[in-house]
């Protein structure tokens, strides 16, 4: 764990949050001296953190027991404020910046906004700060909520990128059966392939704060190893919690299917572009060199896109070079093929991105 590239670290609301005290303030300081730790080590990290309604609902007075969904975004109106401040007020004083990222299932889905949340996320990270995540419950309705920050988490890990994945639960890995109720149930030390069994040997929840239970929490290990992440689950209530990880805590490991880059380059790969871009030689050569495409290299445009949508790459001699994720539209794309990457704002009105498709987001 201690090599980890880009570390996802998810914390529950069971965790954070006492039903009868509010925020568990020793906790929450002691996880920020391990992000510290990590941070001084060159991980890169960020937060994924339940906790905004079971805040919110101690503010507002509301009763114990299932919320509306109106309720509930007040409820997380009220305590995504305090959620952040306290993330704030623990990491400042190691001198970490924090910054508050909401999102919805339907960011994740649609692939401009996805795309914009990556960059933003490469932004944030490339600037030192440790990203909070959390649903955006004041604005999600039921059909597009994650229903759990385990999945939300898996698919943050895949969006920016990182290596490893750590839900901090309040179950201390994957069990052939929920060990509350049945004595003979076994935990997993690692999990290199999730099969159909292993899926039937996913229970409910068993805590009262948090709506997880371990079908929620394979499903963001499918996300995540498929995505190139290994992804851990432990019993996150000691303190250091990340300290007792890398020092051999009780655990499961799933194995990830390969590294993020090569997941994702799989990814793209397996799409049906919507149209094309065909290349000078020197882009040619630029790309094969590792470079992203810039508009004055692309001497066509074909095809209707939008932005984020897949599109080949094509040779002077029609040879198709590989695939990637277009940042602009094919209006767009025709008005700046061909010119330099500082003429963009001059010929669209507004300063878009340097790149028209990404070494990060091509395949070649």
């Amino acid at each position: 764990m201690r090599a980890a590239r880009r570390l996802v670290v998810k914390i529950g609301s069971a965790l954070l949050v006492d039903r009868q005290s509010g925020l568990r303030q020793a906790w929450l300081s002691a996880l920020a001296l391990d992000v510290a730790e990590a941070k001084t080590r060159g991980t890169e990290v960020v937060l994924v953190s339940s906790g905004s309604i079971a805040l919110g609902r101690m503010v507002l007075g509301l009763p114990s027991g299932a919320l509306t969904l109106e309720q509930s975004q007040a409820a997380a109106a009220v305590g995504q404020i305090r959620l952040a401040r306290a993330y704030e007020e623990v990491l400042a004083p190691h001198g970490i910046t924090t910054a508050q990222v909401l999102m919805t299932l339907s960011d994740t889905e649609d692939r401009r906004r996805y795309l914009n949340g990556r960059a933003t996320m490469e932004t944030l990270l490339g600037l030192h700060v440790v990203p909070i995540v959390n649903e955006n419950d004041t604005v999600a309705t039921d059909e597009i909520r994650f229903g759990d920050n385990d999945r939300l988490a898996a698919s943050i890990a895949v969006t920016a990128g990182a290596d490893q994945l750590v839900l901090l639960s309040d179950v201390d890995g994957f069990y052939s059966a929920n060990p509350k109720e049945d004595p003979l149930a076994r935990r997993f030390d690692l999990v290199e392939r999730i099969t159909p069994e292993i899926e039937a040997m996913a229970g409910d929840p068993v805590s009262g704060l948090s709506k997880g239970g371990m079908k929620t929490k394979l499903l963001a290990a499918k996300t995540a190893v498929a995505g190139g992440c290994a992804m851990a689950i432990m019993e996150g209530s000691v303190l250091r919690p990340l300290k007792a990880l890398a020092e051999g805590a009780a655990r499961t490991w799933f194995v990830p299917e390969g590294d993020p880059q090569a997941a994702r380059k799989r990814w793209i790969a397996a799409m049906k572009p919507k149209g094309e871009l065909v290349l000078d030689a020197g882009a040619v050569a630029a790309l094969r060199a590792g470079k992203s495409l810039l508009p004055a290299g692309v001497t066509r445009v074909g095809g209707k896109f939008g932005r984020g949508e897949p599109v080949a790459i094509v040779a002077p001699d029609g040879v198709v070079l590989g695939k990637g994720l277009v940042r602009y539209t094919s209006v767009e794309a025709r008005a700046i093929a061909g010119h330099r990457s500082g003429e963009i704002e001059a010929i669209l009105g507004y300063q878009g991105r340097a790149a028209l498709v990404h070494r990060d987001d091509m395949v070649v």
